[in-house]
């Protein structure tokens, strides 16, 4: 919630380039999506969830964005027009591009992004994994590029149980949602981290240890609450815990 208030914040303000960091799973992806719904029906806000294939891609959603045509598969787009034409946007308009796993865009598309940007008409908001060995930010294509930096981090323990009981609420599994209790969070918070994406891969595979127990050993179910001895099996078998 902090990381999507700030984002909230820093789209109201006059910046050219926004840039959302972290390490894979700490819902980099779930904020763009979430900001893109909630703004869908106040500004020009587009979320490009997959990173074009080449440039001919990117530039034809783009300019489907910017229009609302569609171009031909074969047409070219030059850029210098487009820029130009982004130019004449200014003042007028204010298109907001959600670019999701940026980090597979290379130097020069992240060049012509600038540019873009430098119009003031398109306002991007990039999406970057950070490594452990790399710090993103101090790559030469995003030097005094980036107007704000935010930075997500690993789910705090009340921040991942909010996560999955509106998860699970949303997929209207009411009773699912109260049979996991804060001491079984604790647990499951301890072996993912706080990671989302890890998370959900340990709910899964929870629910893979239910399904089976509920079909051939019901007996051995708690359906009032997710037992420790569950939440173990499944942490043992994603390679959380060893015998």
């Amino acid at each position: 919630m902090s990381a999507f208030k700030q984002l909230e914040h820093s789209i109201e303000k006059p910046l050219k380039m926004i840039l959302l960091f972290g390490k894979p799973g700490t819902g980099k992806s779930i904020l763009l999506n979430r900001i893109a719904l909630k703004l869908q029906d106040e500004k020009e806000i587009h979320y490009f969830e997959t990173p074009s294939i080449n440039e001919k891609e990117f530039f034809h959603k783009l300019f489907k964005a910017l229009t609302k045509e569609d171009l031909p598969a074969n047409t070219d787009i030059n850029f210098s027009s487009l820029v130009n034409y982004c130019k004449g946007l200014r003042g007028q308009r204010e298109i907001i591009i959600l670019l999701d796993e940026a980090q597979m865009y290379g130097p020069e598309m992240m060049e012509k992004i600038r540019l873009l940007s430098d119009t003031r008409s398109v306002k991007f908001i990039v999406s970057l994994h950070k490594t452990e060995d790399e710090d993103l930010i101090a790559k030469e294509h995003f030097q005094s590029r980036i107007w704000e930096v935010i930075e997500l981090k690993n789910a705090t323990l009340e921040d991942q149980i909010s996560y999955v009981h509106k998860k699970l609420l949303k997929k209207n599994l009411f009773e699912v949602a109260n049979s996991i209790k804060e001491k079984e969070m604790k647990l499951i918070h301890s072996f993912t981290n706080g990671n989302f994406r890890e998370c959900n891969k340990l709910f899964f595979t929870i629910f893979e240890i239910c399904e089976y127990y509920d079909t051939h050993e019901p007996s051995k179910v708690q359906y009032e609450r997710v037992s420790k001895k569950i939440i173990e099996m499944a942490a043992l078998k994603l390679g959380y815990i060893h015998v």
